[in-house]
């Protein structure tokens, strides 16, 4: 663990992005005691600019509503959709792949193929399909964002295990008389997780992304706030109000920014070709 921290520390990039991350998170986490009140609740009159009144340092919205309160509420449903879609996208991609890798023949027919059919329909639109058939709710989104998110994680998985099962440890827990199932989940995907924990981190960059998009078109849940419903609210008013969507805007890119430099560190930290060129 302090071999993987020291490689960590050197990727200035990714100090940079945790520490942003770490922001973010206890803006979410303090959220109701930095604004108690609602952020759907009008509370000055609308078009504020930033730092015009004292308690509203972002000004308010085109209702009259606190900006800052939206933010670090949206802050909140970004980072629970990106945590639980990639969770949940992890849970079908992980054994998915694993056992197609494992077992090949027909069941690595039969898993590939029914990957290939989730990869045919670009992202976006499936997740537009699905969360508009499911209606506009923060479940059925960070649904639809997970069932658009496994297929890469099903194929990376299945390349690392094709990998690993040739190896001379495999063959040791063979002989030691172990289950396939135990070989598989208790040796070959332990090795395989590196490139697993980076897809991941990048995963949740994705998602917040995705969820963000969902809620400028109008398919956000009505009733929670977010950092896309906030720049979709304010896009008829961009030329008179520009910090209504330039705020939330930086929101995410430094959010979705911090989750990728942490993976690009985290890329550098676990894996170990780099590791041994002093990366």
């Amino acid at each position: 663990m302090s071999d993987f921290m020291t490689r960590f520390a050197r990727n200035r990039g990714a100090l940079l992005g945790l520490l942003i991350l770490i922001c973010v998170v206890l803006l979410a986490v303090f959220a109701p005691l930095l604004f108690p009140d609602s952020p759907w609740k009008m509370v000055q009159r609308p078009f504020l600019p930033p730092l015009a009144v004292e308690g509203m340092p972002l000004g308010t919205d085109t209702l009259g509503r606190n900006v800052a309160a939206g933010l670090v509420y949206g802050a909140r449903v970004s980072l629970i959709v990106g945590l639980v879609s990639t969770a949940v996208a992890l849970l079908i991609g992980i054994p998915l792949g694993a056992l197609a890798g494992f077992y090949g023949g027909w069941i690595d027919e039969g898993a590939m193929r029914f990957t290939e059919f989730f990869q045919t329909i670009p992202s976006f639109a499936l997740a537009i399909v699905l969360v508009a058939i499911l209606e506009p709710h923060l479940t059925s989104i960070t649904l639809a964002i997970a069932i658009v998110s496994w297929p890469p994680v099903a194929r990376l998985v299945r390349a690392e295990v094709l990998s690993l099962r040739r190896r001379e440890f495999v063959d040791a827990a063979r002989l030691a008389g172990l289950s396939n199932m135990r070989i598989l989940f208790g040796h070959i995907l332990p090795n395989a997780m590196s490139p697993i924990i980076v897809m991941a981190s990048l995963m949740v960059a994705t998602a917040i992304l995705l969820e963000s998009s969902l809620s400028f078109l109008g398919l956000g849940d009505p009733n929670i706030m977010s950092w896309g419903y906030m720049i979709g609210a304010a896009r008829t008013v961009i030329r008179t109000a520009w910090w209504l969507s330039f705020i939330p805007g930086v929101a995410i890119l430094l959010t979705v920014l911090a989750l990728n430099l942490i993976g690009e560190g985290l890329n550098d930290a676990l894996n170990p070709r780099l590791a041994r060129k002093g990366r």
